[in-house]
């Protein structure tokens, strides 16, 4: 605002003009976006700096210059100022004098600015010429931002208001329109009337004290409360397909929700998948690892037998070489005794020495037995640690299951919850539909009423119609009737139409549990590969419990002869290796399971994908949906329209009837 008083005083030194004291005191006043400068007197020079000052967006929304005298010239220059004005929106230009000059200037402004919404020109004399005022009204078509418009007591004619009612028929913008105590008469009051039946805009409309007929006024009040009704329906509809809008991106929401959750909980189960997979894996591992062990055991064991085999050998080839030294001495026994009695000396003694090796390697073996007695106790503590880990995977498992099933249950009551929205929503359109039909019903009762009523009177007063009056009484009953039938159509259409949408839904309902269905039994699938894991790894637990009991038999059966010790060596080997080829076998199966994993996982993609396919083609359908409500409002708009054509249709041949009969040419030749 101090902005606006610097640039004022700016340019007044510029001109060499004396600002005007007045002027300067009210911009000094004013502390809001309202100039008010209304009762001072404003000169042409006043005028052009105001106007150059508010050629740039200024603090001002709402300017007032009523009662200011300022003229054809003062308003002229001042307007000029405002062509590209942005921030104004209400002028007040109300006693100022302005004629042909003014209405030409206020015709280019509102053709060139576009944030003008209000304009005052009340107590003025713009319809005195009628080629301005036609300037005036070109710019006014020409502009698509003005609403309210005030043009009382501005002595506009019946040639001004045809140029006028030209101008209504293009421009849509226009909500209020004051034109009282002008000149309009009876032509430029039919000639409005005219304008309006093309016009769905004007809503409020003041005629008072312009000398035109009641019929006409009446027949204009009710062509500006169609446009009121107009604009309510319109505000309705668009409200109605606003909640619809919020309606649908709730629901695209909601089911957005339910295919993350979808996802989540598959991607859940993946995981565990994955998770018990390498926990077998692990355990796999841990037991080929054990076996290897054993292997290794068996094989040291093994390699001390033949070990003890050889020396055995040995010793009985010492055995045989000791015979044959004996034979040598009997032979030789009378010759060398003393040599004899040194040599059994010494062999004495080299069968001591040979059995202390002998004890110690017993010993040996003794301590080796020990040492295989801790490695079986450390073999059945791993698998007391399997048997742990086992327990604890059944127990997440059936965790797992409890969580799906819950998740189940809660998606099922979500679907039962969204059916009954959708099935509220239904009811309440149809509610809404119904209502429409009872206003378009009262509207039509209340129409024809008002039409009986003057039917009556004229009887009254002209009893030479009746037979005419009677005929258009027919013609109204049987449209009336036409139009009831016609409004009974389009509700049984209407009513076929949802029937088949509720059901259609229903199926689709139907279509989506049997999805849930098969996901179910795909999960029942999925819980069954698991348990026959838990069977399969159960197996192996009792296989290693077997291979522990086989195991102590052998350390028992260590302890008898070296020969039963060699033939059960051969025979635990055989057993390990068909264990081997067992856990091969195993392995192998484990590699069929996982690919009927991956063929499960396939599976729930494509299923996913199909529910993705489903919901596109729900979005597909709400769409159609609205766009049918939508051509069912704008044939309930149409049927309206054509109504209350036929209503001033019947009007005018009414009111032309009456007025070319000859009691209404002996009344205006009596005037």
């Amino acid at each position: 605002m101090e902005d606006f008083r610097q640039t004022y005083l700016r340019l007044c030194k510029e001109r060499g003009v004396e600002p005007q004291e007045s002027v300067v005191v009210k911009l000094q006043e004013c502390r809001s976006p309202r100039l008010d400068v209304s009762g001072l007197t404003l000169s042409a020079d006043t005028c052009t700096l105001l106007g150059r000052a508010f050629q740039k967006d200024t603090f001002f929304s709402e300017v007032s210059l009523s009662d200011c005298m300022v003229g054809d010239e003062g308003a002229k220059v001042f307007l000029t100022g405002l062509f590209y004005n942005t921030t104004l929106k209400v002028l007040d230009l109300k006693g100022n004098n302005l004629k042909s000059s003014g209405a030409e200037a206020l015709g280019k402004l509102l053709a060139r600015n576009n944030s003008l919404t209000r304009l005052v020109l009340d107590w003025n004399a713009l319809g005195v010429w009628d080629e301005a005022f036609a300037m005036f009204c070109e710019g006014l078509g020409s502009n698509s931002v003005l609403t309210h418009l005030d043009l009382r007591n501005n002595q506009i004619n019946h040639h001004g208001m045809l140029a006028l009612a030209q101008t209504l028929k293009r421009n849509s913008s226009l909500k209020v329109l004051d034109l009282r105590w002008n000149n309009i008469g009876l032509l430029g009051g039919r000639c409005l009337l005219e304008a309006l039946q093309s016009n769905h805009g004007v809503e409020q409309l003041e005629l008072a004290g312009n000398n035109i007929p009641s019929d006409t006024l009446k027949a204009l009040e009710h062509v500006v409360g169609r446009n009121t009704d107009r604009q309510s329906t319109l505000k309705e509809s668009h409200s109605r397909t606003q909640v619809l809008s919020k309606e649908i991106q709730n629901l695209k929401q909601e089911k957005g929700r339910q295919f993350q959750n979808l996802m989540v909980t598959i991607d859940r189960q993946r995981e565990e998948m994955g998770q018990s997979n390498r926990s077998s894996s692990i355990q796999i591992g841990q037991l080929q690892e054990a076996l290897n062990e054993r292997k290794s055991a068996v094989n040291s064991l093994t390699a001390k037998l033949q070990m003890t085999e050889a020396a055995l050998a040995l010793s009985g080839q010492k055995n045989h070489s000791l015979a044959e030294l004996i034979a040598r001495l009997k032979v030789e026994k009378e010759q060398l005794m003393e040599t004899q009695s040194r040599e059994k000396k010494k062999a004495h003694e080299d069968s001591a020495s040979r059995e202390g090796k002998l004890l110690r390697d017993i010993q040996n073996l003794i301590d080796s037995n020990v040492q295989l007695k801790n490695k079986m106790e450390e073999v059945e503590r791993k698998c007391k640690s399997q048997q742990q880990q086992l327990f604890e995977l059944k127990q997440g498992l059936t965790n797992s299951t409890a969580e799906l099933k819950l998740k189940l249950a809660q998606a099922e009551d979500r679907l039962e919850i969204e059916k009954r929205r959708f099935k509220q929503g239904l009811e309440d359109m149809d509610h809404l539909r119904q209502r429409e039909v009872e206003h378009v019903n009262r509207h039509r009762e209340e129409s024809e009423k008002a039409l009986q009523e003057r039917i009556f009177k004229l009887e009254g007063q002209r009893l030479q119609l009746e037979e005419d009056l009677s005929k258009a009484k027919a013609a109204c009953v049987a449209e009336r009737t036409q139009a009831e039938e016609e409004l009974s159509k389009a509700r049984v259409q209407a009513r076929q139409e949802e029937q088949e949408h509720v059901s259609s839904l229903e199926e689709k309902l139907r279509s989506v549990r049997t999805s849930l269905q098969e996901v179910q039994l795909h999960f029942s699938q999925q819980k069954q590969i698991i348990s026959e894991q838990q069977a399969k790894n159960s197996q192996q637990t009792i296989e290693t419990d077997c291979l522990r009991r086989r195991i102590e038999e052998l350390q028992q059966e260590l302890s008898g002869k070296d020969q039963e010790k060699v033939t059960e060596v051969s025979r635990v080997r055989l057993e390990l290796q068909e264990q081997i080829g067992h856990l091969e076998a195993e392995r192998i199966a484990q590699g069929g399971l996982k690919e009927k994993i991956n063929a499960l996982e396939r599976e729930i993609k494509v299923l996913s994908s199909n529910h993705r396919e489903a919901l596109l083609d729900k979005d597909s359908e709400m769409s159609s949906l609205l766009e049918k409500l939508r051509l069912k409002e704008a044939e309930i708009k149409r049927m309206r329209d054509d109504e209350a054509q036929r209503a001033t249709y019947l009007q005018n041949a009414i009111l032309t009837y009456v007025q070319g009969s000859p009691l209404a040419q002996y009344s205006s030749s009596k005037k």
